[in-house]
């Protein structure tokens, strides 16, 4: 199948199919990143906490939720995005799964620079500084700032690369599903 003969399978599908994909690569990458807290020797949540400390959010239950449920949201709605930029630009449209690994990545590359470099660079980051060097509301939020200070480079380019592979799951994925027509109703049915 090529994005020549799109018009077999129902376009309207890359938006399903892109939508489950970015909610489960989120997943997929929030793993990593706890994975990341355990070999950093952090603790369990720390990059979620810091997001729902960033957002104001200083208990050590409610913050690291917060941030690991707007992490999934970001993941599911950037999925969503992506499958409706595909019924107009068919040239992105995961059609199979290697073109989907291609587009994928290219969409997580996107997605960091326009949403994760300017929230990090003018609100997490920020935040995180003044923690460190001033006074905290708590032990958690010292934490969770001690933790982050001085690494900003590392995790600027860290997540560049959790950002491309969530694309490169998220696309491929999403091409499976196209080239398996998973979710279709038999031509019978329809």
């Amino acid at each position: 199948m090529n994005y020549s003969n799109l018009q077999n399978h129902h376009p309207k599908m890359f938006i399903v199919y892109c939508t489950i994909t970015g909610f489960i690569a989120a997943w997929g990458i929030s793993g990593l990143l706890v994975i990341m807290d355990f070999t950093s020797q952090t603790p369990p949540g720390s990059f979620f906490g810091a997001i729902g400390v960033s957002l104001g959010y200083y208990d050590p239950v409610t913050a690291p939720l917060l941030g690991f449920g707007l992490h999934i949201l970001t993941g599911t709605i950037a999925g969503n995005i992506f499958g409706q930029v595909s019924l107009f630009w068919k040239r992105i449209s995961p059609y199979n799964s290697k073109h989907g690994l291609k587009t994928g990545i290219m969409v997580g590359a996107i997605l960091w620079s326009i949403l994760f470099v300017p929230v990090a660079v003018l609100v997490i980051q920020p935040m995180l500084n003044s923690f460190n060097t001033g006074t905290t509301p708590n032990q958690y939020v010292y934490s969770i700032a001690s933790n982050f200070g001085g690494l900003f480079g590392i995790i600027l380019f860290g997540s560049l690369i959790f950002h491309l592979i969530y694309g490169a799951l998220m696309g491929f994925m999403a091409g499976k599903m196209m080239e398996i027509k998973a979710f279709s109703l038999p031509k019978t049915v329809r």
